[in-house]
């Protein structure tokens, strides 16, 4: 097995762990009743577009959310995951309208606004890129369980991050409904979205 991919499946790992352990305290926290409190992945958020429009997540009330946590130097999985969801954009056809793909960075010091205008430019225009300071980034990770850690690289000041990496669909009152491994179908992600179309 590759170097690359341990570390993916590594990430993957690490972020099916958090997902589980909030299902568990989740599960405890309602006394293992027969109706446990719901899953508390998701919350509120204050990011700034690619345009540079300041957006919350209150703004996409109404419509599904598709929500990708990545960065734009990131080698492998962002692009795949955005082009996946891209894809899937395109198979709803006019159902697309309902739904509102995000794709938020995990890496604010290098994904400014224009660095995210340039790269949300590779993929469907639907899909909404968002950054801010990294105080705001952290709070949308920590709301999402979303894990995030800067790796530097031997001999160089440049650097990797290592992230989960799930998609998460988000109901239209902006409550999870479930999540998807990336690196699958687009058919996936239509499969996922269509009971809530």
């Amino acid at each position: 097995m590759s170097a690359a991919a341990r570390r993916g499946l590594l990430f993957f790992l690490v972020g099916l762990a958090v997902l589980l352990g909030a299902l568990a305290f989740d599960y405890w926290r309602g006394g293992g009743s027969e109706a446990p409190l719901p899953l508390a992945v998701g919350g509120p958020f204050t990011l700034v577009d690619q345009n540079g429009a300041t957006r919350h997540d209150t703004d996409f009330r109404g419509k599904l959310m598709l929500v990708y946590f990545g960065y734009t130097f990131c080698p492998d999985a962002c692009p795949t995951a955005l082009s996946e969801i891209s894809r899937a954009m395109d198979e709803l056809g006019a159902k697309a309208e309902e739904v509102q793909p995000i794709f938020v960075t995990v890496d604010p010091a290098r994904d400014t606004v224009e660095q995210m205008k340039l790269y949300m430019a590779n993929f469907s225009p639907r899909i909404l890129g968002l950054t801010g300071t990294p105080e705001q980034v952290a709070a949308a990770a920590r709301a999402y369980r979303v894990y995030y850690q800067k790796v530097p690289q031997s001999g160089s000041n440049d650097y990797l991050m290592d992230h989960s990496s799930f998609i998460y669909v988000m109901g239209r009152d902006g409550h999870y409904l479930a999540h998807l491994a990336s690196g699958g179908k687009p058919e996936t992600i239509v499969a996922a979205l269509k009971p809530y179309l």
